[in-house]
Formats: structure tokens, C-alpha cells, sequence
């Protein structure tokens, strides 16, 4: 079975082609042109890989949490092309993309994506054989609240994404109880999404199209700005 994903959560989006056998190909874009690019990376990879839009048989795509604009653009586009294709869809977190992505560890597993306004967006899983088990809620919240969080955990964590990174100074507070995966992890990619969603679509395990939307967890800033001119009108 031939599986599209496509990821653009964070400041890099990427796309990717793979099957339950192999990953055939993917392709990342960062920078300001990033939301436009998962159809032009989607025919690039066709291209490279032979594969043709009607040999595709599933789509998955990550449903955030992230940045309010990307998440939109991609959601939007995984359900047009499911649509088109007649192929059944998954929305998958990013953070479980994320976690997923250092799965060979014995230790507790942080993902953290920066969220912005002085917060992140995060989860903790533990590694099992072949994947991750997420052991919290999905959260936001500012650094030193997550410090304080994690600081009621037993045993080593790993801490991955962007999040991490940017709060790399606080994060190290908890001293040698936590490590930090590579920068190449900053980001949840789309060949995650590709081997998550493949064992669901093969035990037809997938979503309804309008039940896969964006997680937030929190209101954008268009809506805070909205909130703040209506309580200053009622003033």
C-alpha cells in the first residue's frame, strides 16, 4: 500500500511517499514559501519516484498541534487530495510524530514544539517495541511550568523538537536526568506520518474526512486580538 504525508505543523514542511515495506522518498522545505510547497513537493516526489497520484492508497497528515496558518494549508490539502483520489484519510498528532522519530531509547520521551508567545506544545511517551505510547494529555504550557511537570516524573527523558531546543537553558535544570536528541529531530517529518498511519489503514482503521482538523489547544491570535477590541468596545 502506497502512503502520502504530508506535514506542516512547524516552520518546516515536508512530504513524503513510503509503503508498510519501504520509505521511497521525501522532501522538507523551510522558510516563508514553506506553506505553498507541499504540492509542488508532492508532484517532485511523484516525479523522483515513479509513483502516480492513482497508485496512492491512503493519505496522512498531521493535525498539529503547530503554527494556526500551516496547519490549515496542509489539513486543507490532505482532505482535497483524499478526496480526489477516493482514498481513505488519518489526521495524526505531530507530537506523536515527533516522539516517534527517537522511539529507540530506554528512556522517557519529551516532545516539545515551540508554540510561541513563550510556550510549547508537548507530551511524554514511552518507547515500546516498534513505536511510543503517549503517558500525558496533550499540553501547553510556558517552560517552567513543563520543568516543574516533569520534575514529577521518575527515571531519564529524552527531550526532542524545536521546543526543546529553543529551551534547551531552562530544560537543563533538571540536570543529568535529561538528554537532548539531535537537531535533525527539531521537527516532526512526514515519513513518521507515513509509518504510523500505515498499520491503521491496513487494519481500516482510518478517519472520517471532516473528523480530521487541526489541533490548537489554544486560541490563535487573530482570536485573542478579536477578544481583546470586543472587551475594549464593551469598556
Amino acid at each position: 500500500m502506497i502512503v502520502v504525508g504530508i506535514e506542516t505543523s512547524t516552520p518546516q514542511t515536508s512530504v513524503a511517499i513510503g509503503t508498510d515495506r519501504e520509505m521511497l522518498g521525501i522532501v522538507s522545505v523551510a522558510g516563508r514559501a514553506r506553506q505553498e510547497a507541499v504540492t509542488p513537493a508532492l508532484d517532485q516526489l511523484c516525479c523522483w519516484t515513479g509513483i502516480g497520484l492513482a497508485q496512492v492508497g491512503g493519505i496522512a497528515v498531521g493535525i498539529g498541534p503547530g503554527l494556526f496558518t500551516g496547519l490549515r494549508v496542509g489539513i486543507q490539502t490532505a482532505k482535497t487530495l483524499a478526496q480526489v483520489l477516493a482514498v481513505p484519510i488519518v489526521g495524526i498528532t505531530s507530537l506523536d510524530a515527533l516522539a516517534f522519530s527517537v522511539r529507540h531509547t530506554r528512556r522517557l520521551i519529551v516532545a516539545a514544539i515551540d508554540g510561541r508567545r513563550g510556550e510549547v506544545f508537548y507530551a511524554v511517551y514511552r518507547a515500546l517495541p516498534g513505536g511510543v505510547v503517549r503517558g500525558s494529555d496533550y499540553s501547553v504550557a510556558t517552560p517552567d511550568r513543563l520543568i516543574a511537570e516533569l520534575e514529577t516524573l521518575p527515571g531519564e527523558m529524552l527531550a526532542v523538537g524545536d521546543g526543546a531546543i529553543l529551551y534547551r537553558n531552562q530544560l537543563e535544570e533538571l540536570g543529568s536526568r535529561v538528554e537532548f536528541a539531535s537537531t535533525i529531530r527539531a521537527h516532526p517529518e512526514a515519513a513518521a506520518l507515513v509509518e504510523l498511519a500505515v498499520p491503521r489503514f491496513l487494519r481500516e482503521e482510518h478517519d472520517r474526512l471532516h473528523d480530521v482538523v487541526p489541533m490548537y489547544l489554544r486560541r490563535s491570535d487573530a482570536e485573542i486580538a478579536w477578544g481583546e477590541r470586543e472587551r475594549g468596545a464593551g469598556a
